[in-house]
């Protein structure tokens, strides 16, 4: 591994270059995810969904960093697709639970061949140590408290 040196803005300020370092991730998978008819939040949810099938709106919102009170219309979108559909929640009448069609199944291995695909780019940049310490690292911020 060529060692490289460190070119991080504003002074290193952690919150910028974090934002910026965001950024540049997310260009990286729109255009990975683009030959899926998906955009980014739409594969997180098809990722969530294939993990853990038939989750509530809220836990899915949750499962994927987003509110829950501005997520429909993404589940909208996905079920305007033929990816998902909504059934009653059979324990409380007021609530639905998110499920794959067999369409949205059928997608599996297109989904988690550009997660692999994303992974292998970004950890071929570190050592597997650094990569370790990388995931440790987005672990403690993704868990930080937001007050």
């Amino acid at each position: 591994m060529m060692e490289k040196k460190k070119m991080l803005r504003f002074d290193g300020s952690v919150w910028c270059n974090l934002d910026i370092a965001l950024r540049n991730a997310d260009q990286i998978f729109r255009r990975a995810v683009r030959p899926l008819g998906l955009t980014v939040i739409e594969w997180y949810v098809m990722r969530a969904l294939l993990e853990q099938d038939g989750q509530h709106a809220s836990e899915l919102a949750r499962a994927v960093g987003r509110a829950a009170t501005s997520f429909t219309p993404n589940l909208d979108k996905l079920q305007e697709k033929g990816l998902i559909e909504r059934r009653p929640d059979p324990g409380d009448r007021r609530a639905v639970r998110i499920y794959l069609t067999a369409r949205g199944v059928a997608c599996r291995e297109d989904i988690l061949r550009v997660a692999e695909k994303i992974d292998t780019r970004i950890a071929s940049h570190f050592s597997p140590e650094e990569f370790d310490i990388f995931q440790e690292v987005l672990d403690v911020i993704q868990t930080l408290d937001a007050d």
